[in-house]
């Protein structure tokens, strides 16, 4: 006990010995400025100033302009100002075209051709307007065989029951065999599709990112939240390529199918669907089969 209190004697008096920081005049040996010292002081400054740089950098990075500088990050004002300058693109687009209008119809007065101007603003503008009545909407034969392949994908509609959901239906992540089905008895929610690894994994349906992280047991994980309180979930992925906040449309990859995680023993994805918290068999709504 004694040795112990000496050795915990032994440092704080190291801690608490005085130094002095002098800084001379290398000609003179003038000193200019003296600081007295000790360990536990020089600890706590180097302890506070890293603190505050720490603090400060993160200000910096969350609450100041700097943050739009960092790769990868995505502004809301910035996509606000792209989506204006389009709206405003499309406007000076037809106002150039109804001014090129009104500059051959002066042309053509100069040059002699007619002895009036013959331009109407009216007419101008709505010439800029598309008429339905010349749009040709009938299906082409690319269109129907897209479509009929897309029935055949989405044969199930998760809401056909709801006059406000009738169009609502979900595209296969990924087309494979499923080697493990769903089973609420064995808690496996999901369904595991076998597939090569990086096979793209697609979104079912459009939604937004709610979760897009690392996990030690299903290793990749991206969970998307849709309209209807559905929320679809795919693990094991061999990598990410959604950020959790951003938006995604259906069909778009959101991951490569892989191994990851300690539950995994190859190549697939492990699909979920939950409506209104509760677990759903995915299979009943999507065609996975190749």
């Amino acid at each position: 006990m004694a040795k112990k209190n000496k050795e915990q004697k032994k440092i704080t008096k190291k801690l608490l010995n005085k130094y002095r920081l002098v800084i001379l005049n290398e000609d003179t040996f003038e000193e200019r400025i003296s600081f007295k010292l000790n360990r536990l002081n020089v600890f706590v400054m180097v302890t506070i100033t890293g603190i505050l740089l720490v603090a400060g950098t993160t200000f910096l990075i969350a609450f100041t302009p700097l943050r739009e500088y960092i790769p990868g990050y995505s502004s809301t004002s910035l996509n606000l100002r792209a989506t204006q300058l389009a709206s405003t693109t499309d406007s000076l687009e037809s106002v150039i075209n109804i001014n090129q209008e009104y500059y051959k119809s002066i042309r053509k007065v100069l040059t002699g051709d007619v002895k009036t101007v013959e331009f109407d603003l009216d007419s101008a503008i709505q010439s800029q307007k598309l008429n339905p009545e010349e749009i040709d909407l009938a299906p082409s034969e690319q269109d129907i065989q897209l479509r009929e392949e897309v029935s055949k994908e989405d044969r199930y509609s998760l809401f056909e029951n709801e006059k406000s959901s009738t169009d609502f239906t979900l595209f296969p992540p990924v087309k494979g065999n499923i080697t493990s089905g769903y089973s609420v008895s064995e808690k496996h929610y999901g369904i595991d599709v076998a597939v090569p690894k990086d096979t793209p994994v697609k979104a079912a349906s459009s939604g937004t990112v709610i979760f897009s992280e690392w996990t030690a047991e299903t290793g990749h994980v991206i969970i998307l939240k849709h309209s209807n309180n559905l929320i679809t979930v795919y693990k094991h992925n061999a990598s990410l390529t959604k950020k959790q906040g951003e938006q995604v449309k259906s069909g778009e990859v959101i991951a490569t199918a892989g191994s990851t995680g300690e539950l995994s023993t190859g190549p697939h994805l492990h699909f979920e669907l939950w409506r209104d918290g509760f677990p759903t068999d995915p299979s009943n709504f999507i065609d996975f089969e190749q």
